[in-house]
């Protein structure tokens, strides 16, 4: 797996970058969420990416944030029907948060207007989707009234990256709260994924 590359940026367009590095230049896909956060070609980039591999082909997918990523591998591991290309068109046709607000919420509409998802797709990301995005509920009491703080998203962040590697809800619920000590800050939410991945494992 390639975990990320990180290089000078040669070209850029709205779906695909190419990535110099030491004289490779590897091209990735990319949504446009993360074209909107690229530095100017010819400055130094780095890119977090997922491997495709198929029979015809082995395609890199990259990401300006983990939680881009995160989204990414959540909807190829835990929507039926959803491949690369669906996944992608999701991470350029919203924000994280207003997908994550629609899929909570039930808004198949919303989510139905994004290229490429039709009504029927729309229902199955919220029905296979809803209970892990859902346990932002318990950290982000989502109303208007009461936003998510800094630490309530690190939290968040932190459970939706290990769903998308493939623990279950209450595992990563459960790893990410024993590691939490009263009346502390939590880290980053790398820092808990990483420490989780030592409890889980």
């Amino acid at each position: 797996m390639i975990a990320f590359i990180e290089g000078i940026l040669a070209e850029s367009l709205p779906t695909q970058v190419v990535v110099n590095v030491h004289g490779v230049g590897y091209q990735v896909l990319i949504p446009l969420s993360s074209f909107e956060r690229l530095p100017a070609p010819g400055q130094p980039v780095k890119i977090l990416t997922h491997l495709a591999v198929r029979e015809d082909a082995h395609t890199l997918y990259g990401f300006c944030t983990a939680a881009e990523r995160d989204l990414f591998r959540l909807l190829l591991n835990h929507v039926t029907g959803v491949g690369p290309k669906l996944a992608m068109a999701v991470l350029s046709g919203m924000s994280i948060e207003m997908f994550k607000a629609a899929v909570v919420a039930g808004d198949t509409g919303s989510i139905s207007k994004i290229s490429g998802v039709g009504k029927k797709t729309a229902e199955r990301i919220v029905l296979e989707l809803k209970d892990k995005v859902g346990i932002a509920a318990e950290w982000e009491a989502s109303s208007a009234r009461h936003a998510p703080s800094a630490a309530d998203v690190r939290l968040h962040d932190a459970v939706l990256a290990l769903i998308s590697l493939g623990y279950k809800q209450v595992e990563a619920h459960k790893a990410i709260r024993s590691i939490l000590k009263d009346g502390e800050e939590p880290p980053p939410s790398e820092e808990l994924v990483r420490q989780a991945l030592k409890i889980l494992r």
